[in-house]
């Protein structure tokens, strides 16, 4: 009668998911609460408890990194990002996936690609490059970016879980494997990607554009300015946020920096970070004087509200199921996991292919994985490469984007889910990252 109830509570969590996932957005977080209601008042579990310091984190960060959006920070930090592209045409398959990665790692968002799209794609086909190639590795490399941020959704939702007893293990310690591990998994796959499609000149529907005149020859291509404009009161909201991003990593590598705790420990890194983000959106009001009625019609905030919701609901009710059944994972996964820890790497992309949320995946997927006793360094190598997932199908905002500014019709979306020009460069990125992360988990762990 257990195995039965647990696997009619495991239908109900399911279920939610599924039903979140085909409306999308804030309806992750209703259908997350509504199981939660089932498992509590149908099958009389008792409640979980909602990811409060995962969430105080978003709220805290999505206010400072509205604050220098509105500022014009982040467009601040796109002519810089365009600039280092610009430098290195020939190699553009290679550095723009890793400046849109290293610029959504500091941002904690991957907002900043869109305007970059159309300076990537025009450069790329100007200097002879299929734009799809570096189009998609840029876009796929934001998503593993947010494992790498110490200040996106998804970082905050993990570190709630992994820098409490028994684990203590910290904002620093998951950054020191899914960084390298990223840039590792990005610069191999730059090399696959690299031969992915026809050149220019074998490409018989680019060839046919350029015949017809609806195309220039790539030599002739007219370069394409970025829609946004760099202020100086963009630059120093960026300029403090970024010393924000840096102070929050200096905290979490030296403990004795941090203030103690009643119990004469240094403080957990949850108030470090909200404290850091609050005094950073503070200075950014001062020094740019934003006006703050805006601040609800900024892309990142409505992004972070609707990721928010999400991560409270689906992460309540994933906690009410699981601490009615740590035994049953334990005894049931642990094994399984141990010979095949790869395992929990496939359940964290397929929970990213489904929601496309990588806070949600993490608050998911991270805590079955901790309770069926995956080590948090192999555990945080793999989850790394796992949030490739987000682009398997072609339903992220940033991929049609991306389709929209390639004028050479390169880059596809496809008709087939995953006939598009985004699938090879997830699963390249999302094997080579994981790999790689696994092996660094052992080694730094």
């Amino acid at each position: 009668m257990d195995n039965v109830v647990v696997v009619l509570e495991l239908l109900v969590v399911l279920g939610a998911i599924v039903m979140g996932t085909r409306s999308s957005g804030v309806a992750l977080g209703l259908w997350g609460g509504a199981g939660v209601a089932v498992l509590v008042l149908v099958f009389g579990e008792d409640v979980g408890s909602p990811p409060v310091d995962a969430l105080l984190i978003v709220l805290s960060v999505v206010l400072a990194s509205s604050m220098m959006q509105l500022a014009g920070g982040i467009d601040w930090l796109v002519t810089v990002a365009a600039k280092i592209i610009e430098a290195r045409p020939k190699q553009i398959t290679l550095i723009a996936p890793l400046v849109a990665f290293l610029f959504s790692v500091g941002a904690g968002t991957s907002n900043i690609l869109y305007p970059l799209l159309p300076v990537i794609s025009d450069l790329s086909y100007r200097n002879g490059i299929r734009p799809s190639r570096p189009l998609s590795l840029s876009v796929v490399a934001t998503g593993v970016a947010l494992a790498c941020s110490p200040v996106s959704a998804a970082m905050a939702a993990m570190i709630t879980l992994t820098e409490v007893g028994p684990y203590n293990f910290e904002m620093f310690d998951v950054i020191k494997i899914t960084l390298p591990a990223a840039i590792i998994g990005i610069v191999l796959s730059s090399l696959v990607v690299n031969k992915l499609g026809a050149d220019i000149e074998e490409d018989q529907e680019i060839q046919e554009l350029i015949r017809s005149g609806k195309l220039p020859a790539p030599g002739a291509s007219t370069a394409k300015e970025l829609e946004v404009k760099a202020t100086t009161e963009g630059r120093n909201a960026a300029i403090i946020f970024l010393l924000g991003v840096l102070a929050i990593v200096v905290f979490g590598l030296f403990k004795g920096l941090r203030p103690e705790n009643a119990a004469g420990d240094p403080l957990s890194m949850t108030p470090i970070i909200e404290m850091i983000m609050f005094v950073a959106g503070t200075l950014i009001l001062m020094v740019s004087k934003v006006k703050v009625a805006a601040i609800p019609d900024q892309t990142v905030f409505r992004a972070g509200m609707v990721s928010a919701i999400a991560l409270f609901g689906l992460a309540w009710m994933t906690d009410t199921f699981i601490s009615a059944h740590t035994s049953e994972i334990v005894d049931g996964i642990g094994d399984l996991v141990e010979n095949a820890p790869w395992i929990f790497a496939l359940g964290v992309f397929i929970v990213c292919v489904l929601t496309t949320s990588q806070s949600t995946a993490t608050r998911t997927i991270v805590p079955i994985g901790l309770a069926a006793g995956i080590a948090p360094g192999l555990l945080s190598g793999m989850w790394a490469g796992a949030f490739a997932g987000i682009y398997l199908l072609p339903t992220n905002g940033s991929q049609i984007a991306a389709a929209n500014f390639d004028e050479t019709g390169s880059t596809k979306l496809g008709t087939k889910l995953v006939d598009h020009s985004f699938a090879i460069p997830t699963i390249v990125l999302a094997v080579t990252t994981i790999a790689a992360g696994a092996l660094l988990g052992v080694v730094l762990g």
